[in-house]
């Protein structure tokens, strides 16, 4: 087992979340630390890097760039290494390509020398006596064997293990014994040339993703004889909230309102806002309705139904080569049996549960009234005062911060938070005030952030995925 000198902040999970920290901590003087991710390399949504889907953030929403744009891994000093600044400048984009995106995240991973791919960590603990955490791992191998075990210790932790493709339970009979094409849209480009042969496919979930597959599907199943299903719970293919005063529920702002919020009442907003985050772009409603006009061209409907309202009850086999969907309308009342030949499930990601994790650290950890892990305004775990490290959360605190949790937006804005109260220091200076919107009676919007507050050494007992509003 290896041992080192502790870091001042050891990260787990590499997504864009824990890479923005690390790229913006790249260029800290005298912050020790490094990030541990059990996958050989990085990768974002790989299975939905389909050609043609954008990102519907701007490109100012990179790792770095709105807490700092003179740091050297924003997405212009990208396209800048890669020679390729003058062609974005012509090209007049403000969203870029997903493919992209990935690409760009893939350079600044392969540029920081602080990550530790490859790497699977299987505990974390609080050891009182040196006043640090000890984070055991086990290195992997190039086709994931165990190699060796170690231990790193470190003041603070930053978690960030993203979300896992999500099954609704009426589904999950299917996806346990996928005979016949069953797949999560997480891996859709993987599966798509199986899925294309099949004589019948539906997709469910009215996201964006959902859109995206449909779309593909549809582009390349042959007009007249398309054989598409797409159902949604949702009551319409509804477009994301993409009003500019709709946007700023995506600053720092709400963020601050949401977090000062009763607990309920947090919990309701989240609830009710779901078309700020998990409805569809309305460039991509404009291209499906473009590409089923241009598949009506010469006579005759496209073969292809869309119907909002409609949940899945039960789902079946129907011996090997086909699926059987037993569908609820609300609205009507009535009900229905669906048979297709292969089924792509839109339906949504879940934050990873963070409990297995921090198992040893549950006596220490505070909770809410649901009995979640509370998180306050700079991000860290509420833990019991003998801990005098950090534990923050990046991208598992919708519960606490609202619906921006998830969004590319705000990567930075989290990160330099973090920072700023890893180091106690205003290593970055963060706004004041991002709305022109005021989302409370309160001056602040509900209790002001004072930048580089919470040094590290300081209690952290607080009671605190192309696509529109991106995910990490």
């Amino acid at each position: 087992m290896t041992t080192q000198q502790p870091y001042d902040l050891a990260g787990i999970g590499i997504g864009p979340a824990n890479l923005s920290l690390a790229a913006l901590a790249h260029t800290q003087p005298g912050l020790t630390a490094a990030w541990y991710e059990q996958r050989p390399a990085f990768h974002w949504h790989p299975g939905l890097l389909i050609e043609g889907a954008t990102l519907q953030v701007p490109f100012l929403a990179d790792l770095v760039t709105l807490a700092d744009p003179t740091n050297p891994w924003s997405f212009l000093n990208y396209l800048r290494h890669h020679q390729r600044l003058y062609p974005f400048y012509l090209s007049e984009r403000f969203h870029s390509p997903r493919a992209e995106y990935d690409d760009y995240c893939r350079w600044v991973s392969r540029g920081l020398p602080s990550l530790r791919f490859g790497h699977h960590v299987d505990a974390v603990r609080w050891d009182a006596a040196q006043g640090l955490f000890g984070i055991d791992y086990t290195r992997l191998g190039p086709d994931g064997e165990a190699e060796a075990v170690g231990r790193a210790h470190a003041r603070n932790l930053a978690i960030g293990i993203g979300t896992a493709p999500h099954i609704p339970g009426p589904l999950r009979p299917l996806a346990e014994r996928p005979v016949v094409p069953v797949i999560h849209s997480a891996d859709y480009l993987d599966h798509r040339e199986r899925l294309l042969a099949a004589a019948h496919i539906t997709v469910i979930g009215s996201g964006q993703s959902g859109a995206e597959v449909f779309l593909d599907l549809l582009r390349h199943r042959p007009p007249g004889r398309e054989r598409l299903h797409w159902i949604t719970r949702t009551p319409a293919f509804a477009p994301m909230e993409y009003s500019k005063l709709g946007l700023e529920h995506f600053t720092p702002d709400y963020t601050r309102y949401f977090h000062a919020l009763p607990e309920q009442r947090r919990d309701e907003l989240v609830a009710r806002q779901w078309q700020l985050h998990k409805a569809i772009d309305h460039q991509t409603l404009a291209d499906i309705h473009d590409e089923l006009y241009r598949h009506s061209i010469g006579g005759g409907w496209p073969d292809v139904v869309l119907t909002p309202g409609v949940s899945v009850r039960t789902a079946g086999r129907i011996g090997t080569t086909q699926v059987e969907l037993h569908l609820d309308h609300a609205e009507q009342g009535e009900r229905s049996r669906l048979v297709t030949e292969a089924v792509v499930m839109a339906t949504g990601y879940r934050e990873r549960p963070l409990d297995p994790l921090l198992a040893a650290l549950d006596p220490l950890l505070h909770r809410d009234a649901a009995g979640r892990i509370t998180v306050d305004e700079r991000y860290r775990l509420g833990l019991d005062r003998e801990v005098t490290g950090s534990v923050y959360v990046l991208n598992a605190e919708r519960h606490t911060h609202g619906v921006g949790a998830p969004d590319l937006g705000l990567v930075a804005h989290r990160s330099a938070t973090i920072l700023n109260s890893v180091t106690g220091e205003e290593r970055y200076r963060l706004p004041e005030r991002s709305a022109f919107t005021t989302f409370g009676l309160r001056p602040g919007g509900g209790g002001e952030e004072t930048p580089g507050a919470g040094a590290a050494g300081a209690g952290a007992g607080g009671q605190r995925q192309g696509v529109r509003r991106v995910s990490v």
